[in-house]
């Protein structure tokens, strides 16, 4: 981990990784939709059910995200590494991409099941709270014009958003919601099928290499454009 810190070391070692993690992604959500689209239709449900498919694996990786956010933001303020406040900054966008496309699809499921595309029920409202945190984390970074003193500011609140993760996790548990509670990772197992686990398990695995391609093409983009601000800094000043 210390030796991928160092970012020469880092664009060496991750040249490549970035389009083969984005094919293997691509096969995985590709077999995942085929697998999920040709199960049979739930018995409640009915076709329906095909939006967990996209649904379920974005809510998941749009706080796996949150929690490589937080991790990077932690390195990047206790031990000043630059590569890690590069890596928070790129992963503030991509998750909340992810977390747009959670409460979309889920929005699109909600209305057949619960009759409407929104309901402020403490699952919902917290996965909201989530894209706040993406979207504040991005605009604290871009209103302030010094690099490190924007990248320490975001994140102070990168952390502070770490509390709303369990939150999300438990609020099934905790409040009255619509919201069904978890079905796969339960202490007493799954309780859905293997014709919807398998392909639900591929998508959440598709999606998750799919975050980790974009995040890492995102970090060696902004490695080089760091290194390209600085050379004409230098030259700026040459001159």
């Amino acid at each position: 981990m210390w030796g991928l810190a160092n970012p020469d070391r880092f664009m060496r070692l991750t040249r490549g990784w970035g389009a083969g993690l984005g094919l293997l992604a691509a096969l995985l959500i590709g077999a995942g939709l085929w697998m999920g689209f040709t199960a049979p239709e739930d018995y409640q449900q009915g076709d329906t059910v095909r939006i967990m498919f996209i649904h379920v694996p974005a809510a998941w990786v749009s706080l796996a995200a949150y929690v490589a956010l937080g991790a990077a933001s932690f390195a990047a303020l206790v031990w000043r590494h630059p590569l890690a406040d590069a890596a928070a900054k790129v992963c503030a966008p991509i998750g909340a991409v992810f977390t747009v496309l959670a409460l979309a699809t889920g929005s699109l499921w909600g209305k057949p099941m619960w009759g409407t595309w929104w309901v402020w029920d403490a699952r919902l409202t917290s996965v909201v709270v989530l894209l706040l945190f993406y979207l504040g984390v991005m605009a604290l970074r871009a209103s302030i014009d010094d690099e490190g003193r924007a990248g320490r500011a975001a994140a102070v609140l990168a952390l502070v958003g770490l509390v709303n993760l369990p939150i999300i996790k438990f609020s099934v548990d905790w409040w009255s919601t619509l919201h069904q509670p978890a079905s796969v990772f339960r202490g007493d197992g799954p309780t859905m099928t293997a014709d919807y686990l398998w392909p639900l398990g591929l998508m959440g695995l598709g999606y998750s290499l799919l975050f980790a391609a974009l995040w890492i093409l995102a970090i060696r983009t902004e490695v080089r454009q760091r290194r390209i601000t600085a050379l004409m800094l230098r030259q700026a000043r040459g001159g």
